[in-house]
């Protein structure tokens, strides 16, 4: 086998590995049902490339019909090519919406400089993108977060915000309107990279947030390779442990009745 087509093949068992994954979670978690019209939000980056991918390549496999439309929010970054998305979903075929909003300006308006753009960005973001939805039918918006943003997220909010919290696969929007999906909640970021390598997709990079230093999100990232280099395998235990809690082991009493609880004393007899 030659080096091109040990290379061919690699590829082809990590797409058919992240097909497998996107479905399974589909399946465990109720992401995609018969006659769903799902919006698949398109950054421009490695991860909503290959979420839209995967998507399409099991839509013609499903046992049901869903419809998929592709969106990106251009934001008005100065330097932006905004030829780029079009040009490659009208290549595609899919059927695509590019919704203009100035976020750029406001962003940079309202965040001293220096300070991290993220938490505004991703407020505008999701406000106009959740507006649109509704006005057009959407009954899922498809996110491109990994299993590794959903790890990275329970560290940052248990460590900048005293919350054991993370990025769940499924969840109805804080309006109640809309239903948000991550197709990708099981797939790692490294398969991803080598899918999105094999596909040779259009990168956009964010210059907006993505080029800025010390972000807490890449101190928590830097932390768990560091963990997943000392122990193989750590990152992929706290990912399951997500799936696995037991309320009654930790110390929410919102979530498990410790102060009614009590012995039974009926085992023990009189």
């Amino acid at each position: 086998m030659t080096i091109q087509d040990k290379d061919r093949y690699n590829f082809g068992k990590i797409q058919q590995k992240l097909r497998r994954q996107v479905a399974q979670a589909s399946v465990d978690f109720g992401l995609i049902e018969p006659n769903d019209k799902v919006m698949v939000c398109l950054s421009g980056g490695k991860d909503s490339y290959t979420m839209l991918s995967i998507l399409l390549n099991i839509q013609k496999r499903a046992p049901f019909s869903f419809q998929l439309v592709a969106v990106n929010l251009d934001q008005k970054q100065p330097g932006f090519p905004e030829h780029i998305l079009p040009a490659y979903l009208e290549e595609l075929g899919v059927e695509y919406h590019i919704i203009e909003q100035d976020t750029y300006a406001i962003v940079k308006e309202k965040v001293p400089e220096g300070k991290t753009t993220c938490g505004l960005c991703s407020r505008l973001r999701r406000g106009i993108l959740y507006t649109f939805a509704k006005q057009n039918g959407i009954s899922k918006i498809a996110l491109g977060h990994h299993r590794d943003d959903m790890v990275e997220t329970l560290f940052l909010n248990m460590f900048f915000g005293a919350k054991m919290k993370g990025m769940p696969p499924k969840l109805v929007s804080d309006d109640g309107e809309n239903v948000v999906i991550r197709p990708l909640a099981y797939c790692r970021e490294k398969d991803i990279q080598v899918y999105a390598d094999g596909m040779d997709f259009p990168i956009i990079p964010c210059n907006l947030c993505g080029s800025q230093p010390n972000l807490q999100r890449q101190a928590i990232k830097h932390m768990l390779n560091d963990w997943e280099k000392i122990q193989p395998g750590r990152v992929e235990n706290i990912a399951k442990a997500m799936m696995h809690v037991v309320p009654s082991h930790l110390c929410d009493k919102e979530l498990f009745d410790f102060a009614g609880l009590a012995a039974d004393i009926r085992k023990f007899g009189t």
